[in-house]
């Protein structure tokens, strides 16, 4: 059996890392003594599948998780998130979990990410913030120089950028692609102006797009935001 779970990142564990966050999660299946499958071979690893990495700092209250359980287990899935949750770190909260039999890892099916970023600047200009915004969303090319993995490349951002608007003083909400080399959140904001501070940055929905049609990998029936003891960010 196949578990996919979406949990939210709130507070101060948005500084954990990546690799931080997987042994949380494989510290809390053991305390809720949930078996799961192990990978063969001389180091044998549970079968536990991350989706798309969340930058270090930022928030999020969609992501997810696949596990294969151990032949055999059999638990009530819907109670799941009610018995993992308090065997998780503070601001991390389990908010849903379903039965997958779909193939293909989260990284693979996910096409885009919908985001909120706050500007940290104090007195942000709203009216330059949105002219600077129509004049990005215009462009036929936005060209910007990255550094990944100690290699400089020049790349096209423009097509990554799906959407993007301001909603209020100094928060911007825009969807981008993740597909190729995909584009991040502060990849964009410098973008749009270098002289802005990357504030709050909360990932809210990742999409997966097929056919025209377009859904999460694990829709929520309450609204995301409640989660049962998220701290707030400081």
């Amino acid at each position: 059996m196949r578990v996919r779970f979406r949990f939210s990142k709130l507070g101060k564990v948005r500084w954990t890392s990546h690799r931080d966050l997987a042994r949380m999660w494989e510290r809390a299946f053991r305390r809720v003594d949930l078996r799961l499958a192990y990978t063969e071979g001389f180091s044998p690893r549970p079968k536990v599948s991350f989706g798309l990495a969340l930058p270090t700092g930022a928030e999020s209250v969609c992501e997810y998780l696949d596990v294969e359980l151990a032949h055999g287990e059999q638990p009530d899935v819907a109670a799941l998130p009610g018995r993992l949750s308090p065997a998780l770190p503070v601001g991390i909260d389990v908010l849903a979990a379903t039965v997958v039999e779909e193939k293909g890892s989260l990284q693979e099916i996910v096409t885009s990410c919908r985001w909120e970023m706050e500007a940290a600047n104090a007195g942000v200009d709203e009216g330059s913030l949105r002219d600077r915004v129509a004049q990005v969303l215009a462009a036929d090319s936005l060209f910007v120089t990255r550094v990944r993995k100690g290699q400089s490349t020049t790349d096209d951002i423009r097509p990554a950028i799906l959407s993007l608007a301001v909603l209020d003083t100094a928060v911007l909400e825009c969807e981008l692609a993740t597909e190729g080399r995909g584009l991040r959140p502060s990849e964009l904001l410098a973008a749009i102006d270098p002289g802005i501070e990357p504030g709050r940055v909360l990932r809210t929905h990742q999409w997966i797009q097929r056919d025209g049609a377009k859904w999460e990998p694990v829709p929520l029936l309450l609204p995301a935001t409640a989660a049962p003891h998220a701290e707030r960010a400081s």
